[in-house]
């Protein structure tokens, strides 16, 4: 699966931004799980949201719960991440991510995600 991202960029606490991420591959399908992963500097990585490719159920990391949204378009080859209320602990690089054969618990799983893109930078400022 190769998964491309973008939209990151700089933005002030409180506001928002949103991520694309365009999956494809031979590998792909309507039933690839895709997700987002962040990784702030000196920490590890941490799963931010997930949409399961077959039924489109959503996951969130709590600390993003209410403030984040998860989406796909019809095709489901492409997946968003809507970002509001943004604070400077969102500051990471965020990675788009793809899970085959996805459970419900295995979503919100950041290991578990077999593939991942290019990272876009996402930094808040205070």
């Amino acid at each position: 699966v190769q998964l491309q991202a973008c939209g990151g960029g700089l933005v002030q606490a409180g506001g928002s931004l949103r991520l694309s991420c365009a999956a494809s591959g031979p590998t792909f399908s309507r039933y690839t799980t895709l997700g987002w992963l962040r990784q702030a500097p000196g920490k590890e990585l941490e799963f931010v949201a997930g949409i399961r490719g077959r039924d489109g159920i959503t996951r969130y990391g709590d600390s993003v719960k209410g403030r984040f949204t998860i989406s796909r378009d019809s095709a489901r080859s492409t997946v968003y991440l809507q970002m509001n209320s943004l604070k400077a602990e969102d500051t990471a690089v965020y990675y788009c991510g793809a899970q085959q054969n996805a459970i419900v618990t295995s979503i919100q799983s950041a290991s578990l995600y077999q593939y991942r893109g290019q990272g876009t930078l996402v930094t808040v400022s205070s």
